[in-house]
C-alpha cells in the first residue's frame, strides 16, 4: 500500500516540496491529488533529509497546499512500448493524442534507459540514403550516426524534418525500417504540418510522432526526447529494426531545462543555461548507436534553432562536441531561392567515409565528393573577388569556378522540399556538374574514375 502525504511545503513554478517523506528515492514517479479529485504526475528531482522536491509535468495552477495529497509510486516514469505504436501520434508524455485505442503494451520500460557498455558498440558503416544530394553526397548520413542540423528562427528546419523522415532508407537492406519523430516546444500550426504531411504521403505507417506543443507545460519538454529514444531503443534492440530519430528542437528542450533550473535556484552557467547541461544533452545523443550482435540501431538526426544564428551559443557549441558532424542551414541560401538552405562547406559528417565507396553507394564516390566540395569553394572565392575587384580582374579559370559555383547551388543544392534522387542521381549530377571544367582541373579524382563516369550526367 502507498504511503499518502498531505505535507505540502510550498510550490514555485513547476517545483513542488513535500516534507517528511520515508524511502523516497531520485526520479522516482510521483502522483498529485487535487482538492477536486483530479490526478496529476510528476517526479522527484532532489532529496534533502525528509524533504522532496518535486518536478510537475502538468503545471502547478489549482494545487492547494493542505488539501491535495502526494502519493510515491516507486517506480521511475516509464511508458508502454509495443509495435503498434507505428502510424500513431503521441503526447509528450506518451498519452495516444489521435483519438485512436490505448496501446495494448508490450512491456513498460524506463525513459531514461539503460547505459550503453562502450565495448559492446558496433561502429556505424552503412549509408542511409535521405534523397537529399547535398546529405548524400557531401555529408553523407551512417547507420548508427547521430549528426544534428544546426538552423536558425524562420528557417525551413520543419520541412528538411518532413522531407528526412519521409525519404529515408538503408541502402541494399530488406531490413524493416521506421522513424520516431519528436517535436518539441513546437506550434499547433507546425504540428498539424507534421501530421498531415506525414499521413499524406504514407509515412505516417512507419513512424510513431511525439509531439509536444508550445502551450503544453514546459517541464513537459523534457520528457518528450526520452520517451521517443525509449521507444527508439525497443523498435531497435527489441524488434530490430533500424530506427531514424528526428528531434525538435532540441533549443526548446534547453530552454526547459534553464526554467527548471533557475526554479531550483542551481548556480547558472553559461548564457543562464544550467551548468550540468553538457551532461544532459550527452546522455541524449549518447543514446544513437549499433550493438554488436543485435540487428537493429538507431540513428539521430536533433534539429535545433541557433539564437541568432550564432553557432558559439551553448546549444550548438555543446552538441557540436557530442555530436558526429553538422549539416547547417544558411539564411543567404534561402533568401536566394534555394530549398533546402544547406550550407556544404562549414557543414560535416565525421563519418561519411565509412558509409561510402564500393559496395555502400559507388566507388567514385569520396573523389567527386572532394572534387565538388574543391570546386565550390574556389567558386565561391572567385565571386567574392569578382564583388571587391570587378569581374574584368578574374581569369577564366576563375570564371570558370564562378559559373560552377551558381550552377552547383541551383542544380545540386537545391532540388526543393519534395526531390528525392537516389545516389546514383545524385553523384551522376555531380559528374554533371564537374563536365564543365578541362580534364586538367579535377585534380582530386582518380583517372581511371575520370575515364569511366565523367560523361555519365550529362544526358540527364
Amino acid at each position: 500500500m502507498l504511503k499518502e502525504y498531505k505535507t505540502l511545503k510550498e510550490v514555485v513554478g513547476p517545483l513542488m516540496v513535500v516534507e517528511h517523506v520515508e524511502n523516497v528515492k531520485y526520479d522516482e514517479l510521483v502522483e498529485i491529488e487535487l482538492q477536486n479529485g483530479t490526478k496529476r504526475q510528476g517526479r522527484v528531482l532532489e532529496i534533502n533529509r525528509d524533504k522532496a522536491v518535486v518536478q510537475l509535468f502538468e503545471g502547478s495552477s489549482g494545487i492547494n497546499l493542505k488539501n491535495s495529497k502526494v502519493r510515491f509510486l516507486a517506480r521511475p516514469l516509464e511508458i508502454s512500448v509495443s509495435e503498434d505504436m507505428l502510424g500513431r501520434v503521441f503526447d509528450g508524455l506518451g498519452r495516444p493524442k489521435d483519438n485512436g485505442p490505448s496501446i495494448i503494451p508490450d512491456r513498460r520500460m524506463d525513459i531514461n534507459g539503460s547505459p550503453l557498455n562502450p565495448v559492446s558498440r558496433d561502429y556505424p558503416s552503412e549509408f542511409i540514403q535521405t534523397g537529399i544530394s547535398a546529405i548524400d553526397g557531401l555529408n553523407t548520413l551512417v547507420r548508427g550516426q547521430k549528426l544534428p542540423v544546426f538552423s536558425g528562427s524562420g528557417l525551413p528546419h520543419a520541412e528538411l524534418a518532413a522531407q528526412i523522415a519521409r525519404q529515408s532508407k538503408v541502402l541494399n537492406s530488406d531490413s524493416n525500417f521506421a522513424v520516431v519523430f519528436a517535436a518539441i516546444g513546437i506550434t499547433f500550426e507546425e504540428a498539424e504540418f507534421f501530421r498531415e504531411d506525414f499521413a499524406n504521403t504514407g509515412a505516417l505507417d512507419r513512424t510513431v510522432m511525439f509531439i509536444n506543443l508550445a502551450n503544453d507545460p514546459a517541464v513537459e519538454r523534457i520528457a518528450t526526447p526520452r520517451m521517443a529514444l525509449t521507444t527508439a531503443e525497443y523498435l531497435a534492440y527489441e524488434r530490430d529494426m533500424h530506427v531514424l530519430v528526428i528531434i525538435t528542437d532540441m533549443t526548446n528542450y534547453c530552454e526547459a531545462l534553464r526554467e527548471v533550473s533557475a526554479a531550483r535556484k542551481e548556480v547558472p552557467g553559461r548564457r543562464g543555461y544550467p551548468g550540468y547541461l553538457y551532461t544532459d544533452l550527452a546522455g541524449l545523443y549518447e543514446r544513437a548507436g549499433r550493438i554488436k550482435g543485435r540487428k537493429g540501431s538507431i540513428t539521430q538526426i536533433p534539429i535545433l534553432t541557433m539564437p541568432e544564428d550564432d553557432k558559439t551559443h551553448p546549444i550548438p557549441d555543446l552538441t557540436g562536441y557530442i555530436t558526429e558532424g553538422q549539416i547547417i542551414l544558411n539564411r543567404e541560401l534561402y533568401r536566394k531561392g534555394v530549398l533546402p538552405p544547406i550550407d556544404v562547406l562549414p557543414s560535416l559528417s565525421r563519418l561519411k567515409d565509412k558509409g561510402i565507396g564500393r559496395g555502400k553507394t559507388r566507388e567514385d564516390h569520396a573523389d567527386t565528393m572532394n572534387q565538388l566540395f574543391a570546386a565550390y569553394a574556389q567558386g565561391k572565392q572567385a565571386k567574392e573577388l569578382a564583388i571587391i575587384l570587378g569581374e574584368s580582374a578574374l581569369s577564366d579559370t576563375d570564371k570558370l569556378y564562378a559559373k560552377f559555383a551558381d550552377a552547383f547551388e541551383k542544380e545540386y543544392v537545391s532540388q526543393g522540399f519534395y526531390g528525392n534522387r537516389d545516389i546514383e542521381e545524385t553523384l551522376n549530377l555531380g559528374w554533371k556538374l564537374l563536365s564543365i571544367f578541362p580534364k586538367a582541373e579535377l585534380k582530386r579524382i582518380r583517372d581511371e574514375y575520370i575515364e569511366k563516369y565523367l560523361h555519365r550526367g550529362e544526358g540527364d
